[in-house]
């Protein structure tokens, strides 16, 4: 029997699945922390554990030092996780967490052979569509500040507390330089099922930015969108977790 790894401050495991025949890693958007998938156990089928990836500078990894290029990112993911990669595994998404788990993908098959039985991308283009939008990175604080309250994915809360902008600023800012440094390289198409989530209101995303991720796969490729912003996998959270437990018992024939 296989047990959860033991503690490190890169994957939490909410709930502790021994169990469990399937693990489901999360990776958060821009700004957010593995505390965002900490009650997902209690929603998905219980033959998965789920497992969050926590980025540098947050959360367990408040001490990290904050990374800024998705290289060296995906780069530190990919150890700490083989030890968890010894039964059936999906790769779960968000934003700036879909690109990360896609290139992690990428990486964990070139350097360890090893692939996701499924890959769920969330409210993130395409990786070969290229940035149109002048990077947010750069901003000053005030700018940047600004561009947050369009973005609605910061609570207000939190933009109107000088002292809690003061921590969450230079985080999200790192996160931002590492999606707005990414650089597409062309390889080979996954083997893996590529399931796509959006919002139709997202002013962020387009459908057909969404749509182009088939390009990324010759296995099964699927859209779900739903309605609501950027910020869908909050606000639509019962109809993703009924779509992902779908999908995850569809993979589970094929093991």
């Amino acid at each position: 029997m296989t047990t959860t790894p033991s503690f490190n401050s890169w994957v939490i495991c909410p709930q502790p699945n021994p169990q469990a025949n399937l693990r489901l890693f999360c990776f958060p958007y821009a700004g957010g922390s593995a505390a965002i998938f900490r009650t997902w156990s209690d929603n998905l089928p219980n033959n998965v554990e789920v497992c969050a990836v926590e980025y540098p500078g947050r959360g367990r990894q408040i001490k990290s030092v904050l990374l800024t290029r998705l290289e060296p990112l995906v780069e530190a993911i990919a150890p700490i996780l083989i030890p968890y990669l010894d039964k059936p595994f999906a790769f779960f998404g968000h934003s700036m967490g879909g690109l990360v788990s896609f290139e992690l993908t990428r990486l964990l098959r070139s350097k360890y052979s090893l692939t996701p039985f499924q890959l769920f991308i969330s409210a993130r283009r395409a990786p070969q569509i290229p940035l149109t939008k002048p990077p947010l990175h750069v901003l000053s604080d005030p700018d940047l500040i600004n561009e947050l309250h369009s973005l609605n994915g910061t609570p207000k809360a939190v933009l109107e507390s000088p002292e809690l902008m003061q921590m969450f600023l230079p985080i999200l800012r790192a996160d931002f330089a590492v999606l707005e440094t990414y650089i597409y390289t062309q390889k080979q198409p996954l083997k893996c099922p590529i399931t796509v989530f959006s919002g139709l209101q997202d002013q962020e995303v387009s459908h057909e930015e969404m749509q182009a991720w088939q390009e990324q796969t010759i296995a099964a490729f699927s859209l779900h969108e739903f309605n609501g912003d950027h910020f869908f996998i909050h606000s639509q959270q019962e109809l993703l977790f009924k779509l992902i437990s779908q999908e995850l018992q569809i993979c589970k024939r094929s093991w």
